[in-house]
C-alpha cells in the first residue's frame, strides 16, 4: 500500500510541477523549453514504473527489512 502511495504521490507531484511551470511560462510570456519539461517528468516515469512493479517492489522491501 505504501509503495502505491509513494508512486501516486510522485505522479501527482510531477503533474503539479509541470502545471506550475506552464502557468509561470504563460505569466512571463515565455516559451516552455523541452529540457526542463523532460527533467520535471522523471519522477512521473519513476512513479509509473513503481505502480507497474508495486507488488514485486513491496515484496523486495519486505524481504530487506526482515
Amino acid at each position: 500500500m505504501l509503495v502505491r502511495f509513494v508512486a501516486a504521490t510522485l505522479i501527482a507531484w510531477t503533474m503539479v510541477d509541470l502545471a506550475l511551470y506552464w502557468v509561470i511560462a504563460q505569466h512571463n510570456r515565455t516559451a516552455m523549453q523541452i529540457f526542463p519539461c523532460v527533467l520535471k517528468s522523471i519522477p512521473c516515469v519513476l512513479g509509473i514504473i513503481m505502480l507497474i512493479r508495486a507488488k514485486a517492489l513491496a515484496q523486495w522491501i519486505s524481504d530487506k527489512l526482515d
